[in-house]
This record gives C-alpha cells, sequence and structure tokens, in this order.
C-alpha cells in the first residue's frame, strides 16, 4: 500500500470515497480545493470545519465542480458531506448528544447515505470530555443498530479519535489505557462493526502499519509516528466493491506554494 499520488493513477474507474479531517477549512481552503482537483474525488467527509454555515466557501466548492451539505459550528468541530451530485440532507444530528457540538451529519449522495461524523477528543481519561466521548461514541453505535435497512448502502466517515488495534498507533500497547487507546474506547468501535460495518482499510491491509494523523510538533510526521484514527466504514453492500483504500500522505505535506497542511491526511477508498 502506498499513499504516493502514482496509486491513483491505477484506478481509472469507479466510485471515490473520502474523508479528510482538514482542522480548519479557513485556514486549509487552498489545499482543498487542489486535492480536489487532484485527486478528483467523488464524495468526501469532512471534519473539524471551524466555520458557521453562512460563511462556509461553498462558491469556491461549488467552483470545483462540488455540492456540500454541513453542520458547522464557530470555531470549532463542524463537519460536512460533499459530492459531485448534490447530496440530500438525512439527518443534521446524533439523538441524545447535541450538546457536543457540531460533529454529525448525514445525506444521500451517489446511491449511499454517508454520514460524516467527528468523535469528541476526550483529552485524557480523567476530563470531563471523556465520558462524553463514550456517549457520543455509544450514540453512534444505537444509530447503526437502529437502521430499519440494515442491507442498505451506508458509509461513515470521519475523524473517530481512537486507535481501536494495537497496530493502529505507534505506541502499541505502550499506550494502553489511555486516551484514544482505552478498553471504552475499543469496546464502542467493535460495537459499531458488530452492527454491521467493515473497516475498509483493515478489510483490505489487516497487518499494514498505516497512519491518519501525526502531531505537528517534534517532526513526528517524518519521524512516522502516527496514528490511524481517520476511517471509512461501509456496509457489506459497499465493502464487496472496494477495489483499495489508501491514506494520501501527499496532502499531509506543504503544497508547493508553502500552505501549512492538516495534521490529518485524507483517506480514500476506491469502488467499484
Amino acid at each position: 500500500m502506498t499513499g504516493d499520488a502514482a496509486l491513483q493513477t491505477r484506478y481509472t474507474a469507479g466510485v471515490l470515497l473520502a474523508t479528510w479531517n482538514v482542522n480548519g477549512i479557513r485556514a486549509r481552503s487552498q489545499r482543498l480545493t487542489e486535492w480536489l482537483a487532484e485527486r478528483k474525488p467523488d464524495v468526501v467527509c469532512l471534519q473539524e470545519l471551524k466555520i458557521v454555515e453562512a460563511e462556509f466557501p461553498h462558491l469556491e466548492i461549488r467552483a470545483a465542480g462540488y455540492h456540500a451539505v454541513l453542520v458547522g459550528q464557530q470555531s470549532w468541530n463542524g463537519v460536512a458531506v460533499l459530492g459531485r451530485e448534490r447530496p440530500e440532507i438525512v439527518t443534521r444530528e446524533l439523538p441524545g448528544v447535541g450538546e457536543s457540538g457540531a460533529r454529525f451529519v448525514s445525506a444521500k449522495v451517489a446511491g449511499i447515505e454517508v454520514a460524516s461524523i467527528y468523535v469528541p477528543n476526550g483529552k485524557h481519561v480523567t476530563h470531563t470530555d471523556y465520558p462524553m466521548k463514550l456517549r457520543w461514541l455509544t450514540a453512534l453505535a444505537e444509530h447503526v443498530e437502529s437502521r430499519a435497512d440494515k442491507d442498505a448502502p451506508l458509509v461513515l466517515g470521519g475523524d473517530f479519535n481512537v486507535c481501536y488495534q494495537d497496530i493502529d498507533s505507534y505506541g502499541g500497547v505502550n499506550f494502553k489505557g489511555t486516551i484514544f487507546h482505552t478498553d471504552e474506547e475499543r469496546a464502542l468501535i467493535s460495537r459499531i462493526r458488530s452492527a454491521g460495518l467493515v473497516d475498509l482499510y483493515r478489510s483490505k491491509y489487516p497487518d499494514t502499519v498505516s497512519y491518519s494523523w501525526w502531531d505537528y510538533r517534534a517532526g513526528n510526521f517524518h519521524k512516522n509516528l502516527g496514528m490511524r484514527i481517520d476511517l471509512l466504514f461501509a456496509t457489506p453492500a459497499v465493502a464487496s466493491r472496494v477495489k483499495d483504500v489508501y491514506v494520501d500522505r501527499e496532502y499531509r505535506k506543504k503544497s508547493a506554494a508553502g500552505a501549512v497542511p492538516s495534521d490529518h491526511a485524507p483517506v480514500i477508498a476506491v469502488v467499484d
């Protein structure tokens, strides 16, 4: 598996489903439009917009060939679904966890229900945000479990803020019990999977070390000290059509013009 741009040229057909925590769409608008123009994804889940809907760059997104539906929040959170086809909004909030902010939006696009999610970080296991994180993940699991048509195509794309296997973190077993690596967080991800969803990357690469987030500090990206917390989950109806999944590491780097990247890289699934 490679994040090199050359991988994209191996596929001349199919639908590209992607997720990307942009860490502030104002700061990353140029990098986002560059990425849309070069990679040409069909459906994109964005997180951490840090903007209200009225200030979202709809004109720039439309000029790039995309429509967007979103829930925004000033300076914090915010999620969107972008599509070449106009997404049809399904819901803008998970029941019972609205106090956690703008973290969930789902829409029908390209014949699939696509949800962009941004799980609370939790900060650390003794922080008051940690039980909120567990409540939010529980609400997400209940949402997936309660679907009337469990065979209908569904994709959850987003920043889950959980390393649910040791292989998903540069700290491995040494980080067990710390935030992102607790048994409680991992159990809730397992519950989501047990509700009928497939981790698209792990279904293709069960034993491969690959990260999607690297701290800006201490040269962690260049040292590859990262975590795989940006995930694409899907129902078997979608997962069975997936040809490949990769982390687009090139867009974790500065652009040629020097634009500062997000601390997350996009994750892309290629679907027949």
